[in-house]
Protein backbone atom coordinates (compact mmCIF):
# COMPACT_ATOMS: atom_id res chain seq x y z
CA UNK A 1 0.00 0.00 0.00
CA UNK A 2 1.26 3.44 -1.39
CA UNK A 3 0.65 5.53 1.37
CA UNK A 4 2.57 8.86 2.17
CA UNK A 5 4.69 9.70 4.60
CA UNK A 6 3.91 12.49 6.49
CA UNK A 7 6.83 14.89 5.81
CA UNK A 8 4.77 17.56 8.07
CA UNK A 9 2.13 17.37 10.48
CA UNK A 10 -1.11 18.02 8.44
CA UNK A 11 -3.22 20.78 10.58
CA UNK A 12 -6.87 19.44 11.20
CA UNK A 13 -9.85 21.38 12.93
CA UNK A 14 -12.07 19.38 14.55
CA UNK A 15 -15.29 21.18 15.28
CA UNK A 16 -17.84 18.57 18.00
CA UNK A 17 -18.92 17.22 20.98
CA UNK A 18 -16.72 16.09 24.15
CA UNK A 19 -18.33 13.62 26.25
CA UNK A 20 -17.69 11.43 29.03
CA UNK A 21 -18.83 7.84 28.07
CA UNK A 22 -19.90 5.57 30.78
CA UNK A 23 -19.96 2.11 29.72
CA UNK A 24 -21.31 -0.81 30.98
CA UNK A 25 -20.53 -4.69 29.85
CA UNK A 26 -23.40 -6.46 29.40
CA UNK A 27 -23.76 -10.18 28.53
CA UNK A 28 -26.39 -9.59 25.96
CA UNK A 29 -28.24 -6.14 25.31
CA UNK A 30 -31.70 -6.18 27.78
CA UNK A 31 -35.10 -6.46 26.62
CA UNK A 32 -37.71 -4.46 27.16
CA UNK A 33 -38.47 -4.59 30.86
CA UNK A 34 -35.16 -6.89 31.77
CA UNK A 35 -33.19 -6.62 34.41
CA UNK A 36 -29.45 -7.93 34.69
CA UNK A 37 -26.44 -8.06 36.12
CA UNK A 38 -23.92 -5.76 34.63
CA UNK A 39 -20.09 -7.22 34.34
CA UNK A 40 -18.40 -3.79 34.63
CA UNK A 41 -18.91 -0.12 34.50
CA UNK A 42 -15.93 2.19 33.12
CA UNK A 43 -15.48 5.96 32.59
CA UNK A 44 -13.86 6.33 29.04
CA UNK A 45 -13.04 9.55 27.40
CA UNK A 46 -15.55 9.85 24.23
CA UNK A 47 -17.68 12.27 22.37
CA UNK A 48 -17.42 12.10 18.28
CA UNK A 49 -15.83 15.41 18.26
CA UNK A 50 -13.13 14.13 20.81
CA UNK A 51 -12.85 10.73 19.39
CA UNK A 52 -12.06 12.10 15.86
CA UNK A 53 -9.60 14.73 16.93
CA UNK A 54 -7.40 12.28 19.07
CA UNK A 55 -7.32 9.64 16.16
CA UNK A 56 -6.60 12.62 13.51
CA UNK A 57 -3.66 13.51 16.57
CA UNK A 58 -2.39 10.05 16.65
CA UNK A 59 -2.20 9.46 12.96
CA UNK A 60 0.17 12.41 13.04
CA UNK A 61 -2.30 15.39 12.59
CA UNK A 62 -1.96 18.88 14.38
CA UNK A 63 -5.41 19.04 15.87
CA UNK A 64 -7.05 22.10 16.85
CA UNK A 65 -10.46 21.41 18.80
CA UNK A 66 -13.78 23.61 18.76
CA UNK A 67 -16.18 22.34 21.26
CA UNK A 68 -18.35 23.08 24.88
CA UNK A 69 -17.70 21.34 27.93
CA UNK A 70 -19.28 21.89 31.70
CA UNK A 71 -17.63 23.71 34.66
CA UNK A 72 -16.93 20.18 36.09
CA UNK A 73 -14.71 17.16 36.85
CA UNK A 74 -15.82 15.32 33.73
CA UNK A 75 -14.22 18.38 31.52
CA UNK A 76 -11.31 18.47 33.55
CA UNK A 77 -10.55 15.28 32.95
CA UNK A 78 -11.47 15.28 29.05
CA UNK A 79 -9.32 18.42 28.81
CA UNK A 80 -6.62 16.64 30.41
CA UNK A 81 -6.59 13.44 27.85
CA UNK A 82 -6.94 15.76 24.64
CA UNK A 83 -4.20 17.70 26.32
CA UNK A 84 -1.82 14.75 26.75
CA UNK A 85 -2.47 13.86 22.99
CA UNK A 86 -0.97 17.56 21.90
CA UNK A 87 -4.31 19.08 20.69
CA UNK A 88 -4.97 22.08 20.75
CA UNK A 89 -8.14 22.99 23.47
CA UNK A 90 -7.73 26.58 23.64
CA UNK A 91 -11.16 27.35 21.79
CA UNK A 92 -13.00 24.57 24.06
CA UNK A 93 -15.41 26.52 25.90
CA UNK A 94 -16.75 26.18 29.20
CA UNK A 95 -20.71 26.64 30.01
CA UNK A 96 -21.90 27.40 33.28
CA UNK A 97 -25.34 26.71 32.69
CA UNK A 98 -24.98 22.47 31.56
CA UNK A 99 -23.09 19.69 32.72
CA UNK A 100 -20.37 18.05 30.15
CA UNK A 101 -22.18 15.89 28.09
CA UNK A 102 -22.43 12.02 28.74
CA UNK A 103 -22.97 8.82 26.73
CA UNK A 104 -24.25 5.78 28.03
CA UNK A 105 -22.64 2.75 26.13
CA UNK A 106 -23.77 -0.53 26.60
CA UNK A 107 -21.41 -3.31 24.98
CA UNK A 108 -22.27 -6.98 24.97
CA UNK A 109 -20.13 -9.82 24.54
CA UNK A 110 -20.54 -9.60 20.71
CA UNK A 111 -19.23 -6.89 20.79
CA UNK A 112 -22.00 -4.93 19.97
CA UNK A 113 -22.76 -1.55 21.19
CA UNK A 114 -26.05 0.67 22.08
CA UNK A 115 -25.61 4.42 22.97
CA UNK A 116 -27.49 6.97 24.72
CA UNK A 117 -26.15 10.63 24.69
CA UNK A 118 -27.00 13.40 26.86
CA UNK A 119 -25.47 16.36 25.06
CA UNK A 120 -25.29 18.75 28.06
CA UNK A 121 -22.94 21.85 27.59
CA UNK A 122 -22.51 20.33 23.58
CA UNK A 123 -25.10 22.22 22.82
CA UNK A 124 -24.14 24.97 24.12
CA UNK A 125 -21.30 25.57 21.26
CA UNK A 126 -21.14 28.91 19.88
CA UNK A 127 -18.67 29.42 17.17
CA UNK A 128 -18.24 32.84 15.28
CA UNK A 129 -15.97 33.70 12.03
CA UNK A 130 -13.32 35.56 14.00
CA UNK A 131 -12.36 32.31 15.60
CA UNK A 132 -13.01 29.73 12.89
CA UNK A 133 -11.57 31.78 9.80
CA UNK A 134 -8.35 32.16 11.33
CA UNK A 135 -7.80 28.81 11.82
CA UNK A 136 -9.15 27.44 8.94
CA UNK A 137 -6.47 29.81 6.91
CA UNK A 138 -3.98 27.57 7.79
CA UNK A 139 -6.06 23.94 8.04
CA UNK A 140 -6.08 21.16 5.33
CA UNK A 141 -9.15 20.11 6.18
CA UNK A 142 -12.37 20.78 8.95
CA UNK A 143 -14.25 17.71 10.98
CA UNK A 144 -17.65 17.90 11.18
CA UNK A 145 -20.47 15.60 12.77
CA UNK A 146 -24.16 16.41 14.24
CA UNK A 147 -23.68 16.28 17.92
CA UNK A 148 -23.11 19.90 17.65
CA UNK A 149 -25.86 22.89 17.00
CA UNK A 150 -26.51 22.66 13.16
CA UNK A 151 -25.65 26.17 13.05
CA UNK A 152 -22.69 26.34 13.88
CA UNK A 153 -21.79 23.11 11.40
CA UNK A 154 -23.33 25.83 8.76
CA UNK A 155 -20.83 28.26 9.59
CA UNK A 156 -18.08 26.28 9.82
CA UNK A 157 -18.80 24.86 6.31
CA UNK A 158 -19.46 28.35 5.09
CA UNK A 159 -16.30 29.43 6.82
CA UNK A 160 -14.22 26.55 5.22
CA UNK A 161 -15.45 27.47 1.78
CA UNK A 162 -14.23 31.15 2.37
CA UNK A 163 -10.51 30.36 3.71
CA UNK A 164 -10.05 27.07 0.87
CA UNK A 165 -10.72 24.86 3.99
CA UNK A 166 -11.53 21.13 2.47
CA UNK A 167 -14.29 19.98 4.70
CA UNK A 168 -15.23 16.22 6.22
CA UNK A 169 -19.03 15.81 7.30
CA UNK A 170 -19.70 12.58 9.26
CA UNK A 171 -23.68 13.44 9.74
CA UNK A 172 -24.34 11.37 12.89
CA UNK A 173 -26.54 11.00 14.36
CA UNK A 174 -27.91 11.44 11.18
CA UNK A 175 -30.89 13.65 10.07
CA UNK A 176 -31.35 15.23 6.60
CA UNK A 177 -28.93 18.14 5.33
CA UNK A 178 -30.05 21.09 3.64
CA UNK A 179 -29.78 21.51 0.19
CA UNK A 180 -26.98 24.09 0.43
CA UNK A 181 -24.56 22.01 2.35
CA UNK A 182 -24.22 19.19 -0.49
CA UNK A 183 -21.50 21.56 -2.70
CA UNK A 184 -20.20 22.66 0.61
CA UNK A 185 -18.64 19.23 1.34
CA UNK A 186 -15.47 17.49 0.24
CA UNK A 187 -15.92 14.37 2.15
CA UNK A 188 -18.64 12.00 3.24
CA UNK A 189 -18.48 9.83 5.54
CA UNK A 190 -21.32 7.86 6.43
CA UNK A 191 -21.96 4.35 8.16
CA UNK A 192 -24.59 2.06 6.07
CA UNK A 193 -27.60 3.50 8.60
CA UNK A 194 -26.88 6.66 7.77
CA UNK A 195 -26.08 5.95 4.01
CA UNK A 196 -29.81 4.06 3.53
CA UNK A 197 -31.39 7.11 5.39
CA UNK A 198 -29.89 9.76 3.51
CA UNK A 199 -30.29 8.38 0.20
CA UNK A 200 -33.72 6.61 1.01
CA UNK A 201 -32.64 2.93 -0.30
CA UNK A 202 -31.69 0.16 1.85
CA UNK A 203 -27.75 -0.40 2.79
CA UNK A 204 -27.09 -4.06 3.25
CA UNK A 205 -24.21 -4.96 1.17
CA UNK A 206 -21.40 -3.57 -0.70
CA UNK A 207 -23.16 -3.04 -3.98
CA UNK A 208 -26.40 -1.17 -2.60
CA UNK A 209 -23.67 1.04 -0.33
CA UNK A 210 -22.17 1.83 -3.55
CA UNK A 211 -25.65 2.93 -5.42
CA UNK A 212 -26.07 4.98 -2.03
CA UNK A 213 -22.62 6.73 -2.47
CA UNK A 214 -23.45 7.51 -5.79
CA UNK A 215 -26.79 8.87 -4.92
CA UNK A 216 -24.90 11.12 -2.58
CA UNK A 217 -21.89 12.04 -4.93
CA UNK A 218 -24.61 12.96 -7.17
CA UNK A 219 -26.11 16.12 -4.71
CA UNK A 220 -22.95 17.24 -4.61
CA UNK A 221 -20.38 15.97 -3.01
CA UNK A 222 -16.94 15.20 -3.59
CA UNK A 223 -16.55 12.23 -2.26
CA UNK A 224 -18.54 9.63 -0.43
CA UNK A 225 -17.35 6.90 2.20
CA UNK A 226 -19.52 4.09 2.95
CA UNK A 227 -18.12 2.12 6.28
CA UNK A 228 -19.52 -1.24 6.19
CA UNK A 229 -18.36 -2.80 9.39
CA UNK A 230 -16.88 -5.77 9.17
CA UNK A 231 -17.19 -5.50 5.69
CA UNK A 232 -14.70 -2.80 4.75
CA UNK A 233 -16.04 0.15 2.89
CA UNK A 234 -17.02 1.50 0.17
CA UNK A 235 -15.85 4.46 -1.22
CA UNK A 236 -16.55 6.48 -4.21
CA UNK A 237 -14.51 9.51 -6.12
CA UNK A 238 -15.20 12.54 -8.18
CA UNK A 239 -15.71 11.52 -11.65
CA UNK A 240 -14.49 13.19 -15.35
CA UNK A 241 -17.60 15.02 -16.71
CA UNK A 242 -20.47 12.83 -17.80
CA UNK A 243 -18.75 9.51 -16.68
CA UNK A 244 -20.36 7.37 -13.76
CA UNK A 245 -17.96 7.59 -10.72
CA UNK A 246 -16.03 5.05 -9.85
CA UNK A 247 -16.73 3.10 -6.59
CA UNK A 248 -14.50 0.24 -5.39
CA UNK A 249 -15.20 -1.83 -2.77
CA UNK A 250 -12.07 -2.50 0.05
CA UNK A 251 -12.69 -5.50 2.52
CA UNK A 252 -11.69 -5.57 5.84
CA UNK A 253 -9.36 -7.95 8.23
CA UNK A 254 -10.43 -10.48 10.28
CA UNK A 255 -10.21 -9.85 13.67
CA UNK A 256 -11.72 -10.59 17.04
CA UNK A 257 -13.70 -7.24 18.00
CA UNK A 258 -14.05 -6.68 21.52
CA UNK A 259 -15.43 -3.27 21.17
CA UNK A 260 -16.75 -1.40 18.04
CA UNK A 261 -17.00 2.54 20.05
CA UNK A 262 -15.23 5.00 18.00
CA UNK A 263 -14.02 2.70 15.27
CA UNK A 264 -16.09 5.00 12.67
CA UNK A 265 -14.40 7.56 14.59
CA UNK A 266 -11.03 6.05 14.25
CA UNK A 267 -11.98 5.43 10.53
CA UNK A 268 -12.57 8.75 9.72
CA UNK A 269 -9.56 10.53 11.40
CA UNK A 270 -7.20 8.01 9.52
CA UNK A 271 -8.86 8.89 6.25
CA UNK A 272 -8.64 12.32 6.55
CA UNK A 273 -5.28 12.66 7.61
CA UNK A 274 -3.99 10.51 4.82
CA UNK A 275 -5.94 12.65 2.18
CA UNK A 276 -4.51 15.77 3.53
CA UNK A 277 -1.11 13.84 3.34
CA UNK A 278 -1.57 13.51 0.05
CA UNK A 279 -3.22 10.02 -0.60
CA UNK A 280 -5.50 8.73 -3.49
CA UNK A 281 -8.85 8.09 -1.90
CA UNK A 282 -8.59 4.19 -2.09
CA UNK A 283 -5.04 4.39 -0.31
CA UNK A 284 -6.74 6.63 2.48
CA UNK A 285 -9.82 4.05 2.58
CA UNK A 286 -7.49 1.08 3.08
CA UNK A 287 -5.31 2.63 6.00
CA UNK A 288 -8.47 3.81 7.30
CA UNK A 289 -9.96 0.26 8.07
CA UNK A 290 -6.67 -0.75 8.95
CA UNK A 291 -6.88 1.66 11.70
CA UNK A 292 -10.60 0.81 12.58
CA UNK A 293 -9.33 -3.20 12.68
CA UNK A 294 -6.94 -2.32 15.37
CA UNK A 295 -9.73 0.05 17.37
CA UNK A 296 -12.27 -2.61 17.56
CA UNK A 297 -9.93 -5.47 19.30
CA UNK A 298 -9.74 -2.83 22.64
CA UNK A 299 -11.98 -1.84 24.86
CA UNK A 300 -13.44 1.96 25.22
CA UNK A 301 -13.20 5.11 23.42
CA UNK A 302 -10.35 7.39 22.86
CA UNK A 303 -7.94 4.48 24.75
CA UNK A 304 -8.83 2.02 21.72
CA UNK A 305 -7.25 4.76 18.90
CA UNK A 306 -4.49 3.43 17.56
CA UNK A 307 -1.23 5.58 16.62
CA UNK A 308 0.24 5.76 13.08
CA UNK A 309 3.23 3.74 13.92
CA UNK A 310 0.85 1.10 14.60
CA UNK A 311 -0.98 1.21 11.37
CA UNK A 312 2.03 1.33 9.79
CA UNK A 313 2.89 -2.12 10.95
CA UNK A 314 -0.42 -4.04 9.61
CA UNK A 315 0.53 -6.07 6.64
CA UNK A 316 -2.34 -7.40 5.62
CA UNK A 317 -3.61 -8.11 2.14
CA UNK A 318 -6.43 -5.58 1.17
CA UNK A 319 -8.56 -6.54 -1.50
CA UNK A 320 -10.75 -4.76 -3.64
CA UNK A 321 -12.56 -4.45 -6.11
CA UNK A 322 -15.05 -2.35 -8.83
CA UNK A 323 -18.68 -1.86 -7.62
Amino acid sequence: MNVPILSQAPRIVVLGSLNMDLVLRVPHMPRAGETMLGQSLSQVPGGKGGNQAVSCARQGAAVSLLSCVGEDAYADQLLAGLVADHIDVQHVQRSARDATGVAVISVDDSAQNQIVVVPGANLRLQVTEQVLRPLLQDADYVVLQFETPLEEVDQALRSARAEGCKTVLNPSPVQPLPDAWWPRIDVLVVNEAEAAQLSGSPVDSPESAARAARWLQAKGVGQVVVTLGSQGAVCCDQAADGAEAAAHWHRAPQVQAVDTTAAGDTFLGALTVQLAAGAHLDEATQWAIRAAAICVTRAGAQPSIPFHAEVATRTEASPWSPV
